[in-house]
């Protein structure tokens, strides 16, 4: 798989701070949305452009990153010093909540579930797939029973098929789905394997990902008023 995947170099970003976003008063009334997002080879930039780009009361927010233990909760202490979200490592049963992403910790899966009107995360062990733990299609299958209509899910740049099957069904029970453009991924893998079982709402720049996260919750909220 290595060998045979597209390897490109991402251009690095500006490292001034983000211009803080005007709130938009649709999405700071989305308290039932959930953000799903899925990473691998590559992923750490990838992430912190989507998250930066999100303004403080977005909502919340769940991430897997292909990433070992030690390393995930530094990554989240990054992103919370960059980010107008606060993110931070999950804890088992950590409610999800707008302005908050949480990010899976490292050796162990990740899983929405619902508690009554709200959302929690439940972290577990057990065996690894797709060669991974965390997974994200343990997560994006957990949001896709759990949060259908209400989700919006996100597959961007990594080796393998993690995340595809997941996103697929995230689409199939209602969610907005994205993937990552290959011109933009670092590796073309999981977002490639994800389009072609048309799992893909919107095949999306990395630039242009948070917008187009944006654009669908704001369409979910109009869809439901009308």
């Amino acid at each position: 798989m290595a060998a045979s995947a597209r390897i490109k170099t991402c251009q690095e970003r500006s490292n001034s701070a983000p211009e803080k976003v005007k709130l938009n008063s649709l999405l700071v009334q989305t308290t039932e949305k959930v953000i799903a997002i899925g990473a691998s080879t590559g992923g750490t930039k990838a992430i912190e452009t989507v998250l930066r780009d999100m303004p403080a009361a977005a909502p919340g927010t769940v991430i897997v990153r292909h990433m070992p233990e030690n390393f995930t909760t530094s990554f989240a202490q990054r992103l919370n010093d960059i980010c107008q979200m606060e993110v931070r490592e999950a804890r088992d049963y950590d409610h999800v909540v707008p302005g908050v992403a949480l990010l899976a910790p490292g050796n162990r899966h990740m899983l929405l579930q619902r508690n009554g009107g709200t959302y929690q995360v439940k972290l577990k062990d057990g065996p690894r797939v797709h060669y991974q733990r965390p997974s994200v299609d343990v997560l994006f299958q957990s949001v896709a029973n759990n949060a259908g209509r209400n989700a919006v899910g996100v597959l961007l740049t990594g080796m393998g098929a993690d995340g595809a099957k997941g996103l697929l069904n995230m689409r199939q029970n209602g969610a907005n789905t994205i993937a990552q453009d290959e011109a933009s991924c670092v590796v073309f893998g999981m977002p490639k394997e994800a389009i072609k079982l048309g799992a893909a709402d919107e095949i999306v720049e990395l630039s242009r990902i948070s917008q187009t996260i944006i654009h669908f919750l704001q369409n979910q909220k109009e869809s439901k008023t009308r």
